[in-house]
């Protein structure tokens, strides 16, 4: 074979691969987070408290967000309020709409290095910020408005009437609060729940392990219809004063789905030495009507009958007669606080070989080895134990409800999957040039 066309064939084989693998790469990266549509503004404190490296901190936090956000004008689009004495907008939600416009504005963001007037930039962000002369849309219910307030000091003026105001506007707001920061402060002006809009770190140098945490609430799956089942142990070694606990706990994490006729539903079901459902799904469509029915409900006591439960979660709750969808996403969420005092092996698999998602959390005299054996693979991400009911607020935070199907691009840690499905794919791209380069060598070298 003539030296030239061969080292041609070699290259375009090569050239084939790379694109192979570059499509492959460019399909995840349009499948990356499918966002919700969102205004969202972050307000950042750069008061002299606030020292030039930590505020630089405080912008690769920003920029790190960004990253992981369905940028564009029809999906998320972003602002950037800073403020000390005074309040600058940095960042119009109409200026930029790309990542990389964006992240280069934040980087040549200054700090102002004077007091710290929180109250004046929530203000700011609700009269200018989100107006619709800097880009915001029009109000709406498919449009979220979401702040994203940064501290470490105590304000310097009112801030719990004009947080209040904004909330009453429709703004959803999220407080992060860092090192002496007045921890009052933050709980004035976050939306509730609390426990998911406030957010504490000890120094600016850890602010980046929140990063995650945002780039999945602004994650929306296309297809986010579910069914979710409550399984909730009523026995007598429960307590009344810790059923009430429970029921709180039951109440936020409806809070973090979205409810409504075509997306998530929510059953309830009790158990104790009996089964009794609660509810079916489908009953109550919004998250207002749900939480009032589950704070109705009344302890039962008596025994622990998990195998039961579980029987009647795959007998009953789980079929259409009772409100469950066909092609929907099956969740089932196991509380408990004591050994089963019937076998739940057979039914705890079923459950699994039906499809079903299922959360194990356990309190007090819980057994880790049944949650375990409850729980869907990866067992890790699925049982939760805790020694303390008043602790359940930690476990309600962790679990997150994935109900992207498997097939869909849209993943709400996605930017991590992403980040290593593209490097793998980089990796083997590189050691086939890099083989093909030695080959190449090989050859030159017994032509000369």
């Amino acid at each position: 074979m003539p030296i030239q066309p061969f080292f041609l064939l070699l290259l375009g084989l090569i050239g084939v691969q790379a694109n192979v693998d570059l499509r492959t790469a460019a399909a995840m990266a349009a499948g990356l987070c499918k966002a919700h549509p969102t205004d969202l503004v972050f307000i950042i404190d750069s008061s002299r408290s606030v020292r030039p490296s930590e505020f630089e901190q405080v912008k690769v936090f920003l920029a790190k967000v960004i990253e992981g956000l369905d940028v564009g004008p029809s999906s998320t689009r972003v602002g950037v309020v800073n403020y000390a004495s005074r309040v600058k907008n940095e960042v119009s939600l109409k200026t930029h709409r790309t990542k990389a416009g964006l992240i280069k504005a934040v980087t040549k963001i200054e700090p102002l290095s004077t007091g710290t007037m929180t109250g004046l930039a929530i203000q700011f962000a609700m009269n200018v910020a989100f107006s619709e002369a800097e880009g915001a849309r029009a109000k709406s219910p498919d449009v979220s408005k979401v702040a994203i307030i940064v501290t470490d000091g105590r304000p310097q003026d009112n801030i719990k009437d004009v947080a209040q105001r904004a909330r009453d506007a429709g703004i959803e707001i999220f407080a992060i609060g860092v090192g002496r920061v007045d921890m009052n402060t933050l709980k004035q002006m976050a939306s509730d729940p609390l426990d998911d809009h406030v957010d504490y770190v000890e120094s600016y140098s850890v602010i980046e392990k929140l990063t995650k945490k945002f780039q999945e609430a602004f994650c929306a799956c296309s297809n986010s219809a579910t069914d979710v089942v409550f399984l909730i142990d009523g026995s007598k070694s429960v307590r009344p004063e810790n059923f009430e606990l429970v029921k709180k706990w039951i109440n936020q994490i409806i809070d973090k789905l979205d409810v409504s006729e075509s997306k998530a539903h929510v059953g309830l079901v009790q158990y104790s030495s009996a089964v009794k459902e609660e509810f079916p799904l489908g009953r109550y469509n919004n998250k207002k009507d749900l939480k009032e029915a589950v704070k109705k409900m009344a302890y039962m006591e008596r025994g622990t009958m998990t195998g039961q439960a579980l029987r009647y979660l795959i007998d009953s709750s789980f079929k259409p007669g009772q409100g469950s969808r066909p092609g929907v996403a099956k969740v089932g969420i196991v509380f408990t606080d004591g050994r089963s005092q019937d076998y739940i092996g057979d039914a705890a698999k079923k459950a699994k070989e039906n499809g079903f998602k299922m959360y194990a959390v356990g309190v007090g005299n819980a057994v880790e080895d049944e949650l375990k054996e409850i729980a869907s693979e990866p067992t890790g991400e699925h049982y939760f134990y805790t020694a303390d009911f008043k602790a359940m607020t930690q476990i309600a935070k962790k679990l997150q409800i994935n109900i992207c199907p498997d097939e869909d691009p849209c993943e709400c840690d996605s930017l991590v999957k992403f980040q290593k499905k593209v490097e793998v794919a980089l990796q083997a791209l590189t050691k086939k040039l890099e083989s093909m380069s030695k080959r190449i060598a090989l050859l030159e070298n017994k032509i000369v």
